[in-house]
């Protein structure tokens, strides 16, 4: 006789984190990518805790917090990794005392560890023509998939976008007469960023010559797909589509670092600060809360000036 085991009853510490991501998305109007990375970081406490006997927000303590930290950082997680995660803890512990769950803040007093200083790689403007210059080759074929990888690519490296919100994107957003694009970032906060004309004609091309081929039948589908970026049954491209997309074409590309769509973002807002953009219009573009988030690429530029000098001057 087979016995079925009762399915795992969550803890109170678990429901408490469930908790907490739901006020993330509905009272701070987080997105639900933003509350899953929460809840991501908080899972593997959550786990931790309950391995140590812990089993409530109430008895989770600053020593339980350090050793869940120490542990990780055993286990070979970057500075930044651990660093997020410990201010997903802070976050979680400094609401559920707002919320009544413990008496007092268990997480006021937990330090970060020190953040990687590494700054974001970038591509050289050879390289961006050098990928473009595969990813067009490919589509030449008329494929409706490689049609549409060149426009993502475009219109990730000439507004700068975060993959999540180029997956948002619904065909509205776009605006082929004023060259913009209205995008939601986080926060749910709504910006207008402009593109170029290079990244006009990938996507145009591609509403023309691949969208319609990838969309299925009128009788097969209950409404019109309103997402700008399908995939091949029909629907809107998800993030990891997205990220498999750039990172297949950056793959066999040497020393360009960091193989996902950031790697785009990065390599716009340097390049634009290369040409002599303003800070400011880069922050708005980007849209970063704080331009203090925005000058780290001014530190990029900075670097690959001082590369182009030491490898050209003959007195450096």
């Amino acid at each position: 006789m087979t016995v079925e085991r009762e399915p795992k009853r969550a803890t109170a510490l678990e429901r408490t984190v469930d908790e907490f991501a739901t006020h993330l998305v509905v009272e701070r109007g987080l997105s639900e990518n933003t509350a899953r990375a929460y809840r991501s970081d908080l899972a593997d406490l959550v786990d931790f805790a309950a391995e140590h006997g812990v089993a409530s927000a109430s008895d989770v303590t600053l020593e339980v917090l350090r050793d869940w930290l120490w542990r990780a950082s055993e286990r070979g997680l970057t500075s930044a990794t651990l660093s997020r995660r410990s201010a997903s803890a802070r976050a979680l512990t400094a609401w559920a005392m707002r919320a009544g769950h413990t008496p007092t803040d268990a997480g006021v007093r937990l330090k970060a560890p020190r953040a990687d200083n590494h700054l974001p790689r970038v591509l050289t403007r050879d390289q961006v023509d050098a990928c473009l210059e595969v990813l067009e080759q490919r589509a030449a074929t008329g494929h409706p998939e490689s049609i549409r990888d060149v426009a993502i690519v475009e219109l990730l490296y000439a507004s700068a976008l975060r993959v999540s919100e180029l997956a948002g994107l619904d065909v509205r957003h776009v605006d082929m007469a004023r060259l913009t694009v209205r995008v939601t970032g986080k926060g749910s906060r709504e910006r207008v960023v402009p593109f170029g004309v290079p990244a006009k004609s990938a996507v145009e091309r591609y509403l023309v010559d691949a969208r319609p081929t990838l969309l299925p039948e009128a009788s097969d589908r209950p409404r019109i797909e309103p997402a700008l970026f399908i995939g091949s049954q029909g629907r809107r491209l998800g993030v990891r589509s997205v990220y498999r997309v750039v990172a297949r074409m950056l793959a066999d590309l040497p020393g360009s670092g960091s193989s996902g769509p950031h790697t785009l973002r990065h390599t716009a807002a340097t390049h634009l600060l290369d040409g002599g953009a303003d800070l400011r219009a880069v922050q708005e573009m980007l849209g970063h809360a704080s331009l203090g988030t925005t000058q780290i690429y001014t530190h990029v530029s900075t670097e690959r000036l001082k590369d182009s000098y030491r490898s050209a001057h003959p007195r450096a």
